[in-house]
């Protein structure tokens, strides 16, 4: 259940984002939402290059074209479920609109953390990928 609060935690605050560095103040909840799929996309994607570098250098996405569908599938799926069906998005505004500044603050701080550790994770998996002799597996 701290999994599913911490997650629509990491919404709240990329709907806050939104809304401070848009001009015109709409779909902030849209992109939000596509803001985590990108997140959990770049996620993913270092996971399978850290399986195609680490074992099985073989392994190509080429051949499965039907499972890119399925990843983009699963990963928009729940988060319309969570986010958007019934407009859920708005009562997970209104909760976290009531913490303390000081939560707000913390929390900010370990969103922050989050998106970064996420990106350089798939940096640091593009840079591993760059590092392997790919010729010798052909």
């Amino acid at each position: 259940m701290a999994v599913i609060k911490a997650y629509k935690y990491l919404f709240y605050k990329l709907f806050k984002f939104w809304e401070f560095v848009s001009v015109p103040k709409f779909w902030s909840d849209i992109k939000a939402a596509i803001s985590i799929d990108v997140l959990i996309f770049f996620t993913i994607l270092s996971l399978i290059i850290y399986y195609n570098i680490f074992i099985d250098p073989y392994f190509n996405l080429d051949k499965n074209k039907y499972v890119v569908l399925l990843f983009i599938l699963a990963i928009c799926g729940p988060n319309y479920y969570i986010f958007h069906r019934d407009d859920k998005w708005k009562r997970i505004v209104y909760d976290f609109d009531r913490l303390s500044s000081k939560k707000n603050k913390v929390g900010s701080i370990i969103v922050l953390m989050v998106i970064l550790l996420i990106i350089g994770n798939l940096i640091l998996a593009f840079y591993l990928m760059s590092q392997v002799n790919w010729k010798q597996y052909r």
